[in-house]
């Protein structure tokens, strides 16, 4: 190899491993990667941000769209802990992304020279919960062999992130070190007896239920996941957004297992006798606050797939534990051979019935959420990207949106299991910007969207939105953090504080940014606006205003806070 600072060889590997865009944040502890992303701009892309919480959001919003990497580059100290925020959403949503973080030279270190802070430290695996691996580069010679086994750590058993540390004078220190093979996962099969001992627990079930979901599906493994359950006629829900996983249109689907839950869908899955959790962690949204499945010991018979052997058990005391990469479970599953009649057909038909009634909206006036999201349904591309944040508002996506199967169109939606705020709209970006035939539709409360609005600008100046797809976030304004509101009216009714907001004229925002956008206060106004949008040159912001008593798509504040009061009466 032509020597060259590590820096660019920094570059050429993330080239080798098939990226293509990256996220970030520029910082004088990497200017010589940056310098290398210019060396290379004809094969790769570096996307500067205007904060690092919005670099990482976009990042991690990559991972979870391409099955590999997301890829994040901040500086040291603020820069780092402002990413912070996107690293625990990888962690907790299960998807793979590379953080790499800049750090103060090597014969500075352990002074608290200026921003210096221990990664390991920071993110390490002891925190138990913001990265899978922290490793500092020692030597510019040892990089690709950093990179690598980052690719490798953040892919395979249970995907997540990884942060690489770069100290700044290892940067520019020569090497000759060959750029290494592209990574690919090791993907593991199940065991053949334990899936003949899950046969058997079929063939004894009388109501089973599949909660299917979390991260690494491709494609393949979701159509062995639907030839699986319609070979057994097996009613599916999808674990807390990961509605994507399984088709909702399919007649087998029953719902989203997750906040908001239908109490129909909610009592099934407490009146089964079999679930199959395949590829979810079970984790607090997923079980109704480990209601839905108590634990550590269900009530329901319990087999649980997951790739990663450190969820098995780690909950919940399954019947059966299957550790398998989630698509290969999938294609072991799809497999299994099912009797000629299955004992559940009507419990499957009623699950999907069920699921349909769930969807008929009660009328709301002046603005209609429901009516909102199916009109969005209605007229957007079958492979739009969906995306949000955390906030009450997301709850009429959840519920009203059919979400198309991973398997046509790959993901289509992007939302954080984490609950963090702030996410949608750089998810949303980061979208259209990798896929630009594609429109993308961000659904944003008011302070969810403030989080992260300034990310509007990194869409103007990179083009999002102006290729074949459109690129659309719709704010809902009710002034109010709609979710603390809630439980403030249900725990102490009537004393509102802290949840109000003051809020911006979103659409003035908007345009400011460069930006095509409106204002929506009825329900008659939402379709001629979201036509506009489709039609416009460039991104567009519709703002909705929503009345604050509006709190969920199943009850208002008012009664909430009524029936707190009868309580403590």
């Amino acid at each position: 190899m032509t020597p060259r600072i590590a820096g660019h060889a920094l570059v050429e590997a993330l080239v080798a491993q098939g990226v293509t865009t990256a996220f970030g944040v520029p910082g004088e502890s990497y200017l010589a990667v940056l310098d290398g992303f210019h060396e290379h701009r004809e094969r790769i892309r570096f996307v500067a941000c205007r904060q690092e919480g919005g670099a990482a959001f976009m990042a991690e919003a990559q991972g979870k769209l391409t099955g590999r990497p997301g890829i994040c580059f901040v500086t040291r100290g603020p820069g780092a802990t402002n990413a912070s925020i996107g690293l625990h959403t990888a962690f907790q949503d299960s998807t793979p992304m590379i953080l790499f973080v800049g750090q103060v030279a090597g014969d500075q270190r352990d002074r608290e020279a200026f921003q210096e802070l221990d990664y390991r430290q920071v993110f390490g695996p002891g925190t138990l919960g913001m990265a899978k691996w922290v490793g500092e580069v020692q030597s510019a010679d040892r990089l690709p062999e950093y990179v690598a086994r980052a690719f490798h750590t953040a892919m395979q058993g249970r995907p997540g992130p990884v942060v690489l540390v770069l100290p700044e004078d290892l940067l520019t220190t020569p090497t000759v070190a060959p750029v290494l093979p592209r990574v690919e996962p090791v993907q593991a099969w199940p065991a053949p007896g334990p899936l003949r001992d899950l046969r058997a627990m079929l063939v004894a079930a009388q109501r089973p239920f599949v909660i299917a979901g979390g991260g690494g599906w491709d494609a393949e493994g979701a159509r062995a996941l639907q030839r699986f359950a319609e070979n057994w006629q097996l009613p599916v829900g999808c674990g807390f957004r990961f509605q994507d996983t399984f088709d909702n249109r399919h007649p087998l689907y029953a719902g989203d297992v997750g906040i908001g839950i239908n109490p129909k869908l909610a009592a099934r899955i407490r009146e089964a006798d079999l679930v199959i959790a395949l590829g979810v962690r079970l984790g607090e949204m997923t079980t109704g606050g480990y209601t839905l499945l108590e634990a550590p010991q269900p009530k329901q018979k319990l087999v649980h797939l997951h790739a990663g052997a450190e969820e098995l058990g780690r909950v919940y005391a399954a019947d059966l534990m299957l550790q398998a990469s989630v698509n290969h479970a999938a294609k072991a599953l799809e497999s299994l051979t099912a009797p000629p009649q299955v004992a559940w057909s009507a419990w499957s038909e009623a699950a999907a019935a069920d699921y349909a009634a769930n969807r008929v909206p009660p009328a709301v006036e002046p603005l209609d959420m429901a009516q909102v999201v199916l009109t969005l349904e209605r007229l957007v591309p079958e492979d739009s990207v969906f995306t949000n944040g955390a906030g009450n508002y997301s709850g009429w996506l959840h519920r009203y949106l059919c979400y198309r199967g991973l398997q046509h169109h790959g993901r289509t939606q992007l939302a954080p299991t984490s609950g963090a705020m702030g996410y949608g709209v750089p998810a949303a970006i980061a979208a259209s910007l990798l896929y630009p035939q594609r429109t993308v539709i961000n659904l944003a409360g008011d302070g969810d969207f403030l989080m992260t609005g300034q990310e509007l600008a990194t869409a103007t100046g990179y083009g999002a939105g102006r290729g074949a797809g459109r690129l659309i976030s719709l704010v809902v304004d009710n002034g109010s953090y709609g979710t603390i509101r809630m439980h403030q009216e249900r725990e102490f009714p009537g004393r509102v504080s802290g949840s109000d907001l003051f809020n911006p004229d979103f659409a003035a925002l908007a345009r400011a940014y460069g930006w095509n956008a409106c204002k929506v206060e009825a329900t008659t106004q939402f379709e001629p606006a979201l036509r506009n949008a489709l039609a416009a040159d460039g991104p567009t912001l519709i703002h909705l205003k929503l009345d604050t008593d509006v709190s969920t798509t199943r009850t208002t504040l008012g009664a909430i806070r009524e029936a707190a009061l009868k309580r403590s009466a």
